[in-house]
């Protein structure tokens, strides 16, 4: 139990894989640690996230005979970063590929089992790891060790507010279950509290999303913040991922979620990937792919369109719909497709969904796996009956499209397209706008200490995560959950070993 004033050498906010991270080393420097959580369970955005960690010169690339550096996981990671329009953070680049490659050890020495590597271009070689069997095995083993090492958790902890004394943070305030508390850092605070794509101020003045966009999580920027207020900057606030569609789940919770970390599992699960047929596991695989991951837009540049719950084409596809979708009615919409682009999208190359490196979905996968949000019917006015909207209005949309379609003012269409006019006729639906991730973080150094807009240090503060990105692009897979684990490790280890 914390008293309503507790003293310790480091506080950490945010009890997701940095902020665990951050406590583990913290506290193998020696120092007494305690975890403040919002929520009432450890989780974060990596309990949330796909689990995949890119990084050149591990076991498993040597075991797959992939012989890579960081000098070629640096310049691939310098392609991917020209597709931003935005600075990047080339002395954070290089500690995040030098370090990465331990940060894998070290999670795995903990139990934590990868699958991979897998392919993902533009990356030259073979870098994504999976974790096995979800993303909850980096929770679960982070948080075991934690308690080996005595680190203090306090859940349903609302940081509100630095305390800082002669220009220092030396803790903070939080309410805990709605009681305020203070809580003392004789050497540091770690602000490991996440992005902001779940909303707030900061999404909107920054990014120029307002909440009517769904995001992947709660997160709403409390330690950008709280770093701000003590004289730091957010950079690349503009930098997100989204709005983008997604189907809507089942539910938030997917059944690979659901699955224990265990061990024995995670082998038994690494093995049937590298030696079962692929068309054993398909069924499971499916399940993922057709549940999480966005629709491919080159279903609308083959014909496919989007309708609202009036029936009426209202954005133009291959431009950014996601946003006009989140103006709709219910903020949703279905994607509706005839018989050619059916046909097509059964086979390679034409797929709906894809998880970099793991596997393609076709319509046949949503026809099996997903019955919640795939409608099959003989005729327009079938169709519309099956998903809730008026079939008058979706014939009158249908042979508006169809026209423009002839006449040859949709010119961001394949050319060997047909208009909608034979059955089946299918749509998916509903998606939704979702922000999947933010990337601006507080202004941090080489020993991520927040630093002001001036660029000088803030005595006892750090900042690691999207709380801590500091300028840095993480374009492509896998690269927020690296500099989650390097970041927190690296500040841990500052904070815990200050004098």
């Amino acid at each position: 139990m914390t008293n309503k004033h507790s003293n310790f050498d480091v506080v950490i906010v945010g009890g997701g894989g940095s902020g665990l991270a951050a406590a583990i080393e913290a506290a193998n420097a020696g120092a007494h640690v305690t975890l403040l959580e919002r929520g009432s369970t450890l989780r974060g955005s990596t309990g949330m996230s796909v689990g995949s960690i890119t990084s050149s010169q591990t076991d498993l690339q040597v075991r797959a005979g992939v012989t890579d550096t960081t000098d070629e996981h640096y310049a691939d990671m310098e392609v991917l970063a020209q597709t931003r329009n935005a600075p990047d953070n080339l002395e954070l680049r290089h500690i995040l590929i030098d370090e990465v490659p331990d940060a894998v050890r070290w999670l795995t020495s903990m139990g934590i089992i990868f699958f991979g590597p897998l392919p993902e271009p533009p990356h030259k070689k073979p870098r994504m790891h999976n974790v096995l069997p979800s993303s909850r095995a980096y929770i679960y083993y982070l948080s075991r060790e934690c308690r080996r090492l005595g680190v203090n958790f306090v859940l349903n902890a609302r940081v509100t507010s630095l305390i800082s004394e002669n220009g220092k943070v030396v803790g903070v305030s939080a309410k805990v279950n709605g009681t305020e508390q203070i809580f003392r850092a004789k050497k540091g605070v770690i602000l490991a509290s996440g992005d902001y794509n779940g909303g707030g101020i900061l999404r909107k003045t920054l990014g120029g999303i307002d909440d009517s966009i769904i995001g992947m999580n709660t997160n709403s920027g409390d330690g950008q913040d709280m770093g701000v207020s003590a004289g730091s900057e957010v950079l690349n606030g503009h930098v997100l991922r989204g709005p983008l569609l997604r189907l809507r789940p089942k539910s938030r919770s997917h059944p690979i979620e659901k699955l224990p970390p265990w061990r024995w599992l995670a082998y038994f699960l690494r093995f049937s990937l590298e030696h079962l047929p692929p068309w054993l596991l398909r069924p499971f695989i499916m399940s993922f792919v057709t549940s999480w991951i966005s629709p491919d837009k080159n279903l609308y540049r083959q014909g496919a369109i989007l309708v609202n719950r009036q029936g009426m084409r209202f954005t133009e596809e291959m431009g950014a719909p996601a946003r006009d979708v989140s103006a709709q009615t219910e903020q949703s919409a279905f994607i509706v497709m005839g018989a050619e682009v059916v046909k097509k999208f059964q086979r390679w190359p034409y797929f709906v969904s894809t998880a970099p490196g793991v596997a393609y979905a076709y319509l046949q996968d949503y026809r099996r796996t997903r019955k919640d949000v795939f409608f099959e019917a003989d005729s327009l006015d079938q169709l519309a009956h099956m998903i809730g909207i008026d079939p008058k209005r979706l014939r009158e949309t249908i042979t508006d499209y169809n026209s423009k379609l002839a006449t040859g003012q949709l010119k961001d269409r394949a050319n060997d397209i047909a208009p909608i006019h034979l059955p089946p006729f299918c749509a998916l639906g509903p998606v939704e706008s979702f922000i999947i991730i933010t990337d601006g973080g507080l202004r941090v150094n080489a020993q991520h200490e927040v630093l002001r807009s001036d660029q000088t240090v803030i005595e006892g503060l750090y900042a690691v995560g999207s709380a801590g990105q500091g300028g840095l692009l993480l374009e492509g897979h896998g690269h927020h959950l690296a500099w989650a684990f390097v970041s927190g490790r690296r500040a841990g280890r500052f904070a815990g070993s200050r004098r």
